[in-house]
């Protein structure tokens, strides 16, 4: 088996990459910034051009599309951006393997953002979109390209709707990364004022290893059905507040919160948790990673970055 990661730089793309390689298969992959060298393809998601070049050139037996812009605060300040990396990004890697080699599985990437407002408790793959944010307006679009693709064009594409996910490596810009960055620096340089700043934490969460996402999307890149659409997800809920405090255990100093309004998202959603039992049942896939000792990593792995 041979993989194309597009995003192979980015968090999960690292992660997946790793996973595939102990599994034997030949990876490859896309990155934006970087200059090609072997077994890397710099790909601007806009250009199929570009893209056709890495799918001709890598001859992949499997895509996986990580790459597009994940931040779903900043996506209010950049909505086109985000429609142009994420939706038509997508796009434009399907319409490619369309034109190149129809026969290559793909694996799209979406979001548990794509539900929105009407998802509130627990939510399954029938759940109503309605989509909050242009992260997850533009995340929807993509599914629903993907679905497209699928029946239009006999590609075999499924597309997967991870909920929340942490490990060592996330960068700044998620909650856990956030709060494990802060802390680490305070117990560092003793020398600054023991205080991090917050966003909301009430909101309830699913939050799943990183390692385990790529687990899912390497099962279903064998095993899902094309044309579907599976949640990724631990199917339990931590309140924000709760994942703060397990990170705080980790620190040597009385560290207070302070609420930064440029944390806050225009619009949230209370309590969001994915139902994974079609995952389950497809793959038999299960989350074998506890948030402590996800937590416990992130943590470790912000004291040496710091």
């Amino acid at each position: 088996m041979k993989a194309l990661i597009t995003g192979i730089t980015g968090f999960v793309g690292t992660h997946l990459s790793l996973l595939l390689k102990n599994k034997g298969w030949d990876v490859e992959g896309t990155t934006r910034q970087s200059r090609e060298n072997h077994g890397l393809w710099k790909v601007d998601l806009q250009n199929q051009e570009q893209l056709i070049k890495a799918i001709k050139g890598s001859k992949p037996t499997h895509i996986f599309h990580l790459a597009g812009l994940s931040d779903v605060r900043k996506s209010w300040d950049f909505p086109h951006e985000y429609l142009r990396t994420n939706a038509i990004g997508t796009y434009n890697v399907l319409d490619a393997v369309r034109k190149v080699n129809p026969k290559i599985r793909v694996v799209t990437v979406g979001s548990s953002e794509e539900y929105g407002i009407g998802a509130q408790g627990i939510v399954d793959e029938n759940q109503l979109l309605r989509p909050l944010s242009p992260y997850g307006i533009s995340k929807s679009t993509a599914g629903m390209y993907s679905v497209h693709f699928a029946r239009s064009y006999h590609i075999h594409v499924v597309h997967v709707r991870p909920f929340n996910h942490i490990g060592p490596g996330q960068r700044e810009g998620f909650a856990a990364a956030d709060f494990a960055k802060q802390i680490a620096r305070i117990n560092k340089y003793k020398e600054l004022p023991a205080v991090i700043s917050i966003g909301n934490l009430e909101s309830i969460r699913d939050f799943t290893d990183v390692r385990d996402i790529a687990e899912a999307y390497y099962q279903l890149s064998i095993k899902g059905e094309s044309g579907e659409i599976y949640n990724v997800a631990s199917g339990r809920g931590v309140k924000i507040k709760d994942l703060l405090s397990i990170l705080l255990s980790y620190s040597s100093r009385k560290i207070q919160t302070i609420v930064d309004d440029s944390r806050l998202r225009p619009a949230d959603i209370p309590l969001q948790i994915g139902n994974c039992n079609k995952l389950k049942q497809a793959t038999g896939w299960k989350s074998a990673m506890s948030i402590e000792n996800t937590l416990k990593e992130i943590y470790e792995d912000w004291q040496s970055r710091v």
